[in-house]
């Protein structure tokens, strides 16, 4: 069966510095699978070649069996990839209801009829997905508020529902629970295997912190200087002797 999400042999330099050197890894349908590693192992990296905003030096990137190698970010999200980032981009001027609304773009329909007579059915439609992903992600009491004033766990909600309004196949989260407290790192990883079942959808997720992702991955992956250095079940990886040394300098 042809994965969702195919990698092969990706590799990307920055001066001297190769960021990925040829990387392999397959994402299947409904799959929660973890990439974990040190600082600067190429993991963030991989991501933005995934999304498009790098072009690779080498490789190739399939998603449902088509080349993403040279697409615009706004043409790769379109096909159903959509992203998180390590640190948060919203605009923190803007309400949390209009940052979601703005994640609705790519599904815009152009009517000039609806706009020369000034009808909202176009924005109604989209705003009934916006509302299901608030109530889905417990945002009402936050729905009109700037991002700037909401606390940075629901912060880090509101980022996650801009991906979901997009209506991905397959969602790239940056680090999830980054920066969170315990008990927001439970919901968090609470509403990420609910996503999973609720909008059908396939999951690559980045995550230093190793129980919550233990608890999330079907499968984990391992990076270090820019190569996978295991992969497998996240009990295997993480007992690897390899990625013991990567993460603690011995085994």
């Amino acid at each position: 069966m042809a994965s969702l999400l195919s990698v092969r042999d990706l590799g990307i330099r920055f001066g001297g510095i190769t960021a990925l050197g040829g990387v392999n890894l397959d994402v299947q349908d409904h799959e929660i699978l973890a990439i974990i590693g040190p600082n600067g192992s190429g993991k963030t990296t991989l991501f933005n070649c995934i999304s498009g905003v790098y072009t690779p030096d080498q490789g190739q990137v399939d998603f449902e069996g088509e080349s993403l190698i040279g697409l615009s970010p706004d043409s790769i999200a379109q096909r159903g990839v959509a992203r998180t980032f390590q640190n948060i981009r919203l605009f923190n001027h803007m309400s949390v209801l209009d940052n979601l609304m703005l994640g609705r773009h790519i599904q815009f329909k152009k009517n000039p009829v609806n706009a020369f007579l000034r009808l909202r059915t176009e924005e109604l439609i989209h705003r009934e997905k916006v509302e299901e992903i608030i109530e889905f992600l417990d945002l009402q009491a936050y729905r009109k508020a700037l991002v700037n004033d909401c606390p940075y766990g629901v912060q880090k909600r509101v980022e996650l529902g801009r991906a979901l309004v997009m209506e991905p196949r397959l969602l790239l989260l940056d680090e999830p629970v980054a920066g969170l407290t315990m008990e927001e790192k439970g919901k968090v990883a609470y509403l990420v295997t609910e996503i999973r079942g609720r909008f059908k959808l396939s999951v690559l997720l980045i995550e230093h912190d190793l129980r919550t992702v233990s608890r999330l991955a079907d499968r984990m992956v391992a990076f270090n200087f820019g190569k996978k250095i295991a992969e497998g079940l996240p009990e295997e990886v993480q007992r690897n002797a390899e990625v013991v040394r990567a993460y603690v300098g011995e085994e």
